[in-house]
């Protein structure tokens, strides 16, 4: 069963992505798949997995927390994440 979408996570929204994400790891996680079909999937897999990673890239720049009011005024500024270790 295909779609006109698998293959192309940039046609697909953030949510529809990581839905077919998740079906891709539980039909590969299962065994029950041919040699072919699951080196489709899994390139299918890693193309989503980037795509939703630039996503969450892009997501995180447009952040901006709120530090306080000055004048009244909401003051924002840029989200900076913690570096993991």
């Amino acid at each position: 069963m295909t779609t006109e979408k698998e293959g192309k996570p940039g046609e697909r929204s953030f949510e529809e992505a990581v839905a077919r994400l998740d079906e891709i790891v539980q039909r590969l996680e299962t065994g029950n798949v041919s040699l072919d079909e699951s080196l489709s999937l899994f390139e299918e897999g890693i193309g989503l997995a980037k795509y939703c990673s630039a996503r969450l890239d892009a997501a995180e720049g447009r952040l901006e927390i709120l530090t306080g009011f000055e004048n009244g005024e909401p003051k924002l500024a840029d989200f900076e994440p913690e570096e993991a270790e």
